[in-house]
């Protein structure tokens, strides 16, 4: 199939490196042949409802540096629905829009995987700053929102260790604590608590007060967001038990902002071509991956059978399916082995962060 016209997208929450992704789309394709590159505002919804423009080589100059997406991003309930779809479907067809990029979490996926299947080939790119996407070794603005966290967990510490203070953190993370495992070792945290391992508070509060009797006057605790309802009642416990006066901060949405940095430029560039480039070649339904340092990809499908299964969401039945077809060995290998370097920097945090 030849593509005269594609579509790009931005879905889900924002993320630095979304507009390095958008740019890096948009060039790629005109540079490869395609004749028109339409920028889609507010994903699935701008779709609907044909809120879109042609973008080309000039409009996406200087725009790699800048946070957020210049194409917007909402909320779009009516996609979920049959007519919503169909109304999708008919404005790409009214367009002349051959295949669509659509970059995001696994919401957008979903969004992909429902157009293709209804002719319009989609590709994914992951873009999402909790790292929370299984298929993937990283995802599209994870390393801007780690620099940010770690940015203002040094403020904190200044005046914790002015004050001799503890201050608990929360960092965003719902079902991933990647953010909380990389920045508590960045920042030397003294304990890091994330949902998906297990967590000892009479330990954490002994190795404070152990801490405490040395002398150290500063104690930073990292808490994921997942682990709900968790960390602003931590913070009286530790105060409580410990005589140590005790604050709690949640930095919540100024994670998601920022200029992105090099690395989360250069791996949307890098999977903004490889996604243009699979698709040119015929290929949809897939997401763009990086594993093991390579950009790889893999069927849409696949990955979400994945997520749910990382993340523990996944029912008796799937798990029986998966077997039937021979797949389920694969996956929680991959599974697997996303545990384990997760785990291990848990352990290397417990060893170095005292």
């Amino acid at each position: 199939m030849q593509f005269k016209r594609i579509g790009v997208l931005t879905s889900g929450g924002d993320a630095p490196g979304m507009n390095a992704a958008i740019r890096s789309v948009v060039r790629t394709a005109i540079g490869r042949g395609v004749e028109e590159v339409y920028g889609i505002y507010s994903g699935y919804k701008g779709l609907i409802e044909e809120d879109m423009e042609l973008l080309n080589i000039r409009s996406v100059s200087n725009i790699i540096s800048h946070g957020g997406t210049m194409l917007y991003s909402a909320r779009c309930p009516e996609f979920k629905t049959e007519e919503g779809m169909q109304k999708a479907v008919d404005v790409c067809k009214k367009r002349g829009i051959d295949g669509i990029i659509a970059i995001g979490g696994d919401g957008t996926f979903r969004g992909a995987t429902d157009l293709t299947r209804r002719g319009i080939p989609c590709i994914g790119i992951p873009a999402t700053i909790d790292n929370d996407i299984s298929s993937t070794d990283y995802t599209i603005g994870f390393d801007t929102a780690m620099n940010t966290v770690v940015e203002l967990v040094d403020k904190l510490r200044d005046t914790c260790e002015s004050h001799a203070r503890c201050n608990v953190v929360e960092v965003m993370g719902k079902y991933a604590g990647d953010i909380a495992l990389h920045t508590g070792i960045a920042t030397g945290a003294i304990s890091i608590a994330v949902r998906e391992l297990p967590y000892d508070e009479d330990q954490a509060i002994a190795k404070i007060i152990k801490a405490r009797e040395n002398k150290k006057r500063n104690f930073i605790v990292i808490v994921a967001e997942g682990k709900e309802n968790f960390a602003e009642a931590y913070a009286k416990r530790i105060e409580e038990k410990t005589g140590i006066e005790t604050r709690f901060s949640r930095l919540a949405h100024v994670q998601r902002g920022g200029n992105p940095t090099v690395r989360d430029r250069v791996t949307a560039s890098l999977m903004g071509k490889a996604a243009v480039m699979e698709l040119l070649d015929g290929k949809s339904n897939l997401v763009i991956c990086e594993r093991k340092g390579v950009i790889t990809s893999m069927d849409i499908n696949k990955a979400l059978k994945i997520d749910r299964m990382f993340k523990d969401l996944m029912t008796p039945e799937e798990y029986a399916e998966l077997e039937a077809e021979g797949s389920l060995v694969d996956m929680r290998r991959h599974c697997e082995e996303r545990a384990a370097a997760k785990l291990n920097l848990y352990r290397i945090s417990q060893e170095i962060c005292k």
